[in-house]
C-alpha cells in the first residue's frame, strides 16, 4: 500500500462507501479498489471486532470474509472455553483458518498456535496482521488436509468448514461442508487430545452429535449474541462421557443440567393468568429446545407443547431470557380485544404458535409499534388462540 492510498483512506475513514464509489478518485496514485476494502473493513470491524479496528496498521480482506468470520464476542467465548477444557499451554492448529480471528485469540491459551489457509490472497493479509496481533502464531499457506496428513499431534484442532458449495451455494450439513469433517473425523480424534469444531447455527444439534458419534461428543455450545444463534461450537475426545450442553447468549451461560428431553409436564390449567410471570426463553435455549430442563431448573411451567413460553407465580430472576408481569388477558374476540386494549394505542408484539404474524396481528389490532405494553399471541393448552398483555418487569 503507497503513502497516497493510506492517505486516501485516513481521509474518508468514515465516509458511506456506496457514496465513496461512485463518487470514484481522480489520482491515479491511489489504489482506489484496495482503499474502498479498507474502509469498508475498517467500519465493518468496529462493530464485530471494536479491538481489532483499534489496532493500527491491520488489513483487512475481501468483504465474504470479513462476513464469514467468528466477532469478538464468540470468539473470546472459545479462549475461556479453551480454558476451562485444560487444554491450554501447548499446541493449538487452526486447519480452516479464514480471517484469523478465533485463532488470534484462541492462542491466548497456548503456547503456540499455527494457522493454516490454502486462499493465498486472504493467507497474506492474515500473515501481515498475526504480526501485530499474535506473536505466537505461526502462519502456513496450504490445504488443511495435507497439514493434518503431516501432523504428528497436537493438543487441540480447530476446524470452521466451509459452508459454501462449489458454486457458491450455502451447506448446512456437516458432510456438505468443505473439508468434510465426517470423513476426517477419526484421523482428527488419533492426532489431538481435543477436536474443536464450529459449525452452522442452522444444524440439529442432536443430528450433529449423532452424525459425528456420540461416543466422541463431550461438549456442544449453542453461541447467541443479541439474542440470534451465531454458532454451534461442538468439543470431540476420542472417548466422551456424558454429554453437557451449553445455552450461550450475551455472556450468560446455562449449563444444561441433564441430557435434554422432551418429556415435560402440563399444567392442570392453562397455566397463565393475570398478575403471574411470563418469561420468553433466549434463542439459544430455543434453538436447544430443552423445554423440560427449563421447568425444572427454574420452577416455571410452559404453557403449551409448542408455545415456548412459560409461567410462573413467584419470579424467577435468573431465568436465561425475558421476564414480564401479565396484566391482561384476551381472546381474539372482538368485544374482550376491544376491553382489554382500551387504554392501549401502542405495544411490542411477539407471537409464538399463533396462527397470525406479528405484523399481521399488529394489522389486526391497529396498534403502532414499541411504547411500554408487550403483546404476546399465542396458543394455550386448550387449543385457545389469546393475547396475554404484558409489561416488562425488573
Amino acid at each position: 500500500m503507497n503513502e497516497k492510498t493510506r492517505d486516501f483512506i485516513e481521509q474518508n475513514i468514515d465516509a458511506d462507501v456506496r457514496q465513496l464509489a461512485l463518487k470514484g478518485c481522480r489520482d491515479k496514485e491511489v489504489d482506489f479498489n484496495l482503499a474502498l476494502r479498507q474502509i469498508a473493513g475498517q467500519q465493518k470491524a468496529r462493530l464485530k471486532l471494536p479491538s481489532w479496528a483499534a489496532t493500527d496498521g491491520l488489513l483487512y480482506p475481501q468483504h465474504l470474509s470479513l462476513e464469514q468470520c467468528s466477532s469478538e464476542q464468540t470468539a473470546l467465548y472459545k479462549v475461556d472455553l479453551c480454558r476451562r477444557l485444560n487444554v491450554e499451554g501447548e499446541r493449538l492448529v487452526d486447519l480452516t483458518g479464514g480471517f484469523g480471528v478465533d485463532i488470534s485469540f484462541m492462542s491466548k491459551a497456548f503456547r503456540e498456535a499455527v494457522y493454516v489457509e490454502q486462499n493465498e490472497a486472504l493467507y497474506d493479509v492474515v500473515a501481515h496482521n498475526m504480526r501485530l496481533l499474535a506473536h505466537n502464531v505461526t502462519c502456513k499457506c496450504g490445504d488443511g488436509v495435507d497439514v493434518l496428513h503431516q501432523l504428528e499431534h497436537a493438543t487441540m484442532i480447530y476446524m470452521d468448514p466451509a459452508r459454501r458449495d462449489a458454486h457458491g451455494a450455502r451447506t448446512y450439513g456437516i458432510g456438505d461442508c468443505t473439508p468434510n469433517v465426517l470423513e476426517l473425523r477419526d484421523e482428527l480424534l488419533q492426532k489431538a487430545d481435543v477436536v474443536m469444531l464450529k459449525l452452522s447455527p442452522m444444524l440439529d444439534w442432536r443430528k450433529a452429535v449423532e452424525d459425528l458419534g456420540r461416543q466422541h461428543v463431550c461438549e456442544v455450545h449453542i453461541v447467541a449474541t443479541q439474542n440470534e444463534c451465531k454458532e454451534l461450537v461442538v468439543v470431540m475426545r476420542q472417548e466422551a462421557d456424558r454429554l453437557q450442553l451449553y445455552c450461550v447468549n450475551d455472556g450468560q451461560t446455562w449449563q444444561v443440567p441433564t441430557e435434554p428431553t422432551n418429556d415435560f409436564e402440563l399444567p392442570e390449567n392453562n397455566g397463565v393468568e393475570a398478575g403471574c410471570y411470563l418469561y420468553e426463553p433466549n434463542a439459544s435455549i430455543m434453538k436447544a429446545g430443552c423445554f423440560a430442563e427449563v421447568e425444572k431448573t427454574f420452577s416455571v411451567r410452559q404453557l403449551a407443547p409448542n408455545s415456548h413460553l412459560f409461567a410462573s407465580f413467584k419470579a424467577c430472576d435468573v431465568f436465561p431470557g425475558r421476564r414480564f408481569r401479565v396484566t391482561a388477558i384476551t381472546t381474539m374476540n372482538k368485544k374482550e380485544l376491544k376491553a382489554a386494549l382500551s387504554n392501549i394505542g401502542q405495544a411490542n408484539i411477539t407471537v409464538r404458535n399463533f396462527p397470525l404474524t406479528a405484523v399481521q396481528l399488529r394489522q389486526r389490532l391497529k396498534l403502532k409499534d414499541g411504547g411500554n405494553n408487550y403483546i404476546f399471541g399465542t396458543t394455550l393448552r386448550n387449543g385457545q388462540h389469546t393475547l396475554l398483555i404484558c409489561e416488562r418487569a425488573s
